[in-house]
């Protein structure tokens, strides 16, 4: 695991983006994992702004989100694939068939979280996976637990975790629903590369204990010490628990 601390939120996006677009660079077809949430909204600024400036394509490259809400459609307003449409997914030359993501309104779950893992293995496993991280840990949304599912699953939302989605639901957090799908830790773990993206003193904890403490379930992110190839990305405010730079 290596950490890069740099100044700021816009100097994380920038140098975020840069990987992304180093990565299609080099590999056209790389398959993508992309997160959702605050974190992301700069780095898919910078990418909209480099493909707008001829910098980057994305027309043979696949993309997999790391989770939806259940219950709603991919049209919901508050759904992370209108999120993904809004900030990236409208903009960028990405082929509608190449996008793949968890459909919260499936009526059975478990086999839509077949499915998924399924699609991921067709397409050759993920080359590069952003996460975002919560302020308990999570990734995804993989809770703290005893125990953790390790493929594409079911799961319940934290309370936190329902708070800090409750911007999508006009902040109404009972307007949240309580349960999500989500990539489990086991396939974020088989991606090739991982970069752990965090910005702000409310996530100063959640990387100290990713990148200093325990390998524990209890903090999701973690078992990325586990992974051969992480590189957490995170700004001066994200950093300021870690004892070691």
């Amino acid at each position: 695991m290596t950490v890069r601390i740099l100044k700021d939120e816009k100097a994380v996006a920038r140098a975020v983006a840069a990987r992304v677009i180093a990565t299609l660079a080099a590999t056209p077809a790389a398959v993508l994992g992309l997160p959702t949430g605050r974190t992301p909204v700069q780095l898919y600024a910078r990418l909209r702004a480099a493909h707008a400036a001829g910098r980057v394509d994305f027309a043979q490259a696949t993309t997999f989100n790391l989770d939806e809400f259940l219950g709603l459609p991919a049209d919901h307003p508050a759904s992370y694939r209108a999120f993904m449409e809004t900030h990236l997914f409208g903009h960028v030359n990405l082929s509608r068939h190449r996008i793949h993501f968890l459909n919260g309104a499936a009526p059975d779950p478990v086999a839509e979280c077949a499915r998924y893992e399924a699609a991921i293995r067709r397409a050759g496993g993920i080359d590069l996976q952003i996460l975002g991280i919560g302020a308990n840990g999570h990734i995804g949304f993989n809770e703290p637990a005893a125990g953790l599912i390790g493929d594409s699953h079911l799961a319940r939302l934290a309370p936190g975790t329902r708070r800090s989605n409750s911007d999508l639901f006009g902040g109404r957090v009972r307007a949240v629903p309580p349960n999500a799908l989500s990539m489990g830790v086991g396939t974020i773990l088989r991606s090739r590369a991982v970069v752990l993206v965090a910005t702000g003193a409310g996530k100063a904890d959640a990387i100290a204990a990713t990148v200093e403490g325990l390998v524990t379930t209890r903090v999701p992110a973690s078992l990325l010490q586990l992974h051969e190839a992480v590189e957490v990305v995170v700004d001066q405010a994200a950093a300021a628990g870690l004892t070691r730079r």
